[in-house]
């Protein structure tokens, strides 16, 4: 009978717990321009600059007429600047939409270049350091951007640039931290309390920003700036302390914790060992169509995911006409609706498959056409709310990206495991970089359609996200699959038919079972 190892005063939870902050961190930096922006930016200006380039643009009239209509209940008194008619005190900087778009999307372009060397760079340098020191260069770049803001918006662009390329390998070197110190018994649980960290960063962020916007230092926005990269040099020093690259490492663990660790994985190694060596075959993936089912879903579910967590804020200001205070708090609601899906969703799909009510197969295509479709038709339904109707459009939201958790909880995202166990490491990376354009795209696109600010422009965007959501569900429906493919059985396996186990087969599902166990 072996030691029972301490769980709740471990070293390891001790890591999931400094992950979970470290990757609320993460999205605070990612999405602090987002709120940003709308005090950063003088919209009357923008919009006069806009209307007197097409004076005879027909759409203006219905924003005009909606302004009319609004009634606000909270305006700033000794106002010194322009105001806009819904209360807040206008920024300075007179971007037109699409340098606001380009801003936006900027930090996607380093992003994107990243995120496959920064799996390499873990391997040779240790996940601690990648994770801790790509966290110090993007707090520091977050720690400029009011200074880069007011020198010109180039420079904010290539600030954000940055932040894109260190916040690149965060997430491959979480894996390898993973890798190294969490036994596949207590995997899932302490790994789902590093990777909340990222919806729940979307949570506090968003009324965090719009709450400095109207009281902070500095003028308001720039505390935003301030505030959120000073707490992330915070948790880099704590992070660099208190984390070791390996169990091996660590000079605080417990002699029986390392030697639980270590045994634990060493176990997890033989089971795979003769995995290794064997080459990818990049002809197969490539020429796969269940895996283009997964690649072209991730993208059209990566461009409504972007649009709204880059967007969200300036559409809650121009057409629902929310002051700053209200922006932050109302633009936050659909993300906690969001993490909670991904749990329940995860939940719901492993009771579909474990009680044998669906094959895998039909319940990743049913996760993810109700993560698709439901919010397509939310979308829509919002983009028909003016500013009279700011509660409805607000639960319209909150319901349509809370539903699109489901296919991150049992739908596409966790069908690369399905298809290729073998070599879902790498499909995920094809995936994620390809599905990054989305970021890059649609903040410009979506600046460009709203030049003028108006309710219509906004259903634009609103019926082409429902759009390419109803596109990527139609295209997993008919070519996605829940079997493992051909090419990523083991070579040397025999024959076998589609219903037959093999004693590896029932380690890893009595694996499975007892990790779900644990987190339930």
């Amino acid at each position: 009978m072996e030691t029972k190892v301490p769980f709740w005063t471990s070293v390891r939870f001790g890591l999931s717990i400094l992950g979970f902050f470290g990757f609320v961190c993460l999205y605070a930096l990612r999405i602090n321009l987002s709120v940003a922006m709308v005090c950063m930016v003088n919209n009357t200006a923008v919009k006069a600059l806009s209307d007197a380039e097409n004076s005879n643009n027909d759409t203006r009239n219905s924003t005009e007429n909606d302004d009319d209509m609004c009634i606000v209940e909270d305006i700033y008194s000794n106002l010194t600047n322009s105001t806009a008619s819904y209360g807040d005190k206008e920024g300075s900087f007179v971007w037109t939409k699409e340098t606001q778009g380009l801003l936006l999307s900027s930090f996607f372009y380093g992003y994107l270049l990243t995120q496959i060397p920064g799996g390499w760079l873990a391997e040779r340098y240790g996940g601690k350091g990648v994770f801790g020191w790509s966290m110090f260069i993007t707090a520091v770049c977050t720690l400029f951007t009011p200074l880069a803001a007011g020198v010109h918006w180039s420079f904010l662009f290539v600030l954000r640039f940055i932040e894109g390329l260190g916040e690149g390998t965060i997430f491959p070197a979480m894996h390898t931290i993973v890798a190294v110190w969490l036994p596949p018994l207590e995997r899932s649980k302490l790994a789902a309390i590093a990777w909340a960290g990222t919806q729940i960063g979307n949570v506090v962020t968003l009324p965090l920003s719009g709450f400095l916007c109207a009281y902070g230092f500095a003028g308001g926005w720039p505390s935003i700036f301030y505030v959120i990269g000073a707490s992330s040099l915070v948790w880099f020093f704590l992070w660099m302390f208190l984390v070791a690259d390996t169990p091996a490492q660590h000079k605080r663990i417990s002699t029986g914790e390392k030697e639980y660790i270590e045994r634990a994985l060493a176990e997890e190694r033989a089971s795979h060992r003769d995995e290794k060596g064997h080459r990818v075959p990049w002809l197969s993936i490539f020429t796969s169509l269940p895996f283009w089912a997964i690649l072209v879903t991730h993208m059209c579910c990566n461009w409504g995911t972007y649009s709204l967590l880059t967007f969200l804020p300036t559409y809650m200001r121009e057409v629902l006409r929310f002051d700053i205070k209200k922006n932050g708090l109302y633009s936050a609601l659909p993300y906690l609706g969001f993490w909670l899906f991904i749990n329940i969703g995860g939940f719901f799909a492993d009771f579909l498959r474990s009680r044998k009510i669906l094959s895998t197969g039909a319940t990743r295509k049913l996760m993810n056409t109700m993560g698709s479709i439901i919010p397509g038709i939310f979308l829509v339904a919002t983009g028909h709310m003016n500013c009279t109707q700011s509660g409805a459009a607000v639960a319209l939201l909150t319901i349509g990206v809370s539903f699109s958790g489901f296919q991150y909880g049992g739908g596409f995202l966790v069908n690369h495991v399905d298809i290729a166990p073998k070599y879902a490491g790498v499909l995920m990376g094809i995936t994620n970089t390809t599905a990054t354009l989305s970021g890059i795209i649609a903040p410009y696109v979506i600046g460009r359609i709203t030049k003028y600010q108006t309710q219509e422009e906004w259903q634009t965007v609103f019926y082409i996200a429902a759009g390419i959501y109803t596109f990527g569900a139609i295209f997993f429906i008919i070519f996605g699959s829940g079997e493992v493919q051909p090419w990523a059985k083991d070579e040397d396996a025999p024959s076998r038919g589609p219903q037959t186990q093999t004693p590896s087969d029932a380690k890893y599902d009595k694996l499975e079972m007892t990790e779900k166990e644990n987190v339930i």
